[in-house]
């Protein structure tokens, strides 16, 4: 007779998804501080969002969606919206291009890591600050804005100045301004003395070779004048007083029929001579070359400019951010793969764009989602660098929140519809993002 079977005892088998000697209990109260910190900071303002979004401006009267519909009938809240497709598209794109290049190109110079450095230093900065710097960048005066000055260096090397800029003709003369420069109201012949008094010119900026102003005496063959600085105290109007000096170097033309058929400059003391003109009447005219004001650069901070002037801010900001995610992308990429393309033949060109670019196009993506999200909630750029006049031509949509909000709206039923509306857009990019995440892990 056999011996009776021993029961085998029972052994619990470990899961294989279960990490041995943890448990979820165990990790709640490390973990609910953080839930309760996050619930109260983002879920319960969330909530709240959504609700209040329905409602009116004192929170009383429920409106439905009336909200929403006036946020896309509002010419602001349209303008906020083009402006953020612009960012969207133009801004992520050329951040993570720039710090591809860069990367790439500082991969293999000796101060690769100071390089990298430097770039990164604008993002230790707040975006507040920044915006205070670029504010001054490009201030429109030359004295203040750098990039004025440095466009104002460049003109001046290459265009001559006018010699007496912002010079006009003094009130009750025989000149006034035309499209062409200022020309006189009647017409002259040899023989006759044109005086032209001017004003609008400071006279210890006259040059060292003006002499005192004299009028010229008559003579029949010539046609003569004067162009002199009327601007003595005490003195008599249009009338060549002691202490005033001539305007030297002026052009003055002869026009006859419409045609400039001769051309002269005034002397130290302002005096103009035609010696050899037909016995016939002609106008004469100063070209606005001789009184036009200096060049002072752009106006940067105008509504035709301020969109693409903050977008270059935020560039020169958040590039040292792409360069280093991309470097550390290269860092990680096999170096087996580079020198096999390089032996079969292959230029820098072709291995970056057939080997480097496709092994870095996972980084690439996960830098260009962040930024996209960073643009979306683009705030203190757009209120520290627009200045009041043309915010409205600069919003977008997390200002256009703030104003209709806290600002002189003071609607917090459609702010909070606009914030819903901002979340919205960005937690499709949000998602995205952390679905790679999860994918990589895996």
């Amino acid at each position: 007779m056999t011996a009776a079977a021993k029961p085998v005892p029972f052994k619990r088998v470990a899961r294989p998804d279960r990490i041995p000697g943890r448990s979820p209990r165990q990790a709640i109260p490390f973990l609910l501080p953080g839930l309760l910190v996050l619930g109260a900071l983002v879920v319960y303002p969330l909530l709240y969002s959504m609700v209040r979004s329905f409602f009116d401006r004192t929170g009383d009267e429920f409106v439905g969606l009336g909200n929403y519909v006036d946020l896309f009938t509002d010419p602001r809240t349209l303008t906020a919206f083009k402006n953020n497709v612009i960012w969207v598209v133009v801004a992520p794109a050329a951040v993570t291009g720039l710090g591809l290049i860069l990367a790439v190109l500082t991969e293999r110079i000796r101060w690769a890591t100071a390089f990298r450095l430097v770039l990164f230093m604008p993002m230790a900065i707040s975006l507040f600050a920044s915006g205070i710097i670029f504010r001054l960048v490009y201030e429109e005066d030359p004295n203040q804005g750098i990039v004025n000055a440095v466009a104002v260096g460049v003109h001046d090397m290459f265009a001559a100045q006018s010699s007496f800029p912002g010079a006009r003709p003094r009130q009750g003369a025989p000149i006034t301004a035309t499209p062409d420069g200022y020309a006189t109201n009647s017409s002259f012949r040899p023989g006759d003395v044109v005086t032209v008094p001017m004003v609008g010119f400071q006279p210890q900026q006259l040059p060292d070779t003006a002499a005192d102003a004299a009028l010229p005496a008559a003579d029949s063959d010539e046609l003569r004048g004067a162009v002199w600085l009327d601007v003595s105290a005490g003195g008599m109007a249009a009338k060549t007083d002691s202490g005033e000096r001539g305007l030297p170097g002026v052009i003055v033309e002869a026009v006859a029929d419409g045609k400039v058929v001769a051309r002269t400059t005034t002397g130290s003391n302002g005096i103009f001579t035609f010696p050899d003109l037909a016995n016939r009447d002609y106008a004469l005219r100063l070209p606005p070359s001789n009184f036009a004001l200096p060049f002072r650069g752009l106006t940067w901070l105008g509504p035709s400019l301020i969109t693409p002037v903050i977008i270059s801010s935020w560039i020169w900001i958040m590039t040292g951010f792409a360069i280093t995610f991309i470097a550390a992308g290269l860092s990680a990429i096999p170096r087996d793969a580079l020198e096999a393309a390089r032996v079969d033949g292959a230029t820098e060109w072709q291995v970056f764009k057939r080997v480097t670019v496709p092994l870095l196009t996972p980084v690439l993506l996960v830098v260009f989602v962040t930024l996209v999200i960073n643009v979306l909630k683009i705030f203190e750029l757009v209120f520290v660098i627009a200045p009041g006049s043309v915010q409205e031509e600069a919003n977008v949509l997390a200002l256009q929140m703030w104003q209709v909000s806290f600002g002189s709206g003071g609607d917090q039923g459609a702010g909070s519809a606009l914030a819903v509306v901002l979340f919205l857009l960005v937690a499709p990019a949000m998602l995205f993002n952390i679905r790679r995440f999860r994918r990589e892990q895996t």
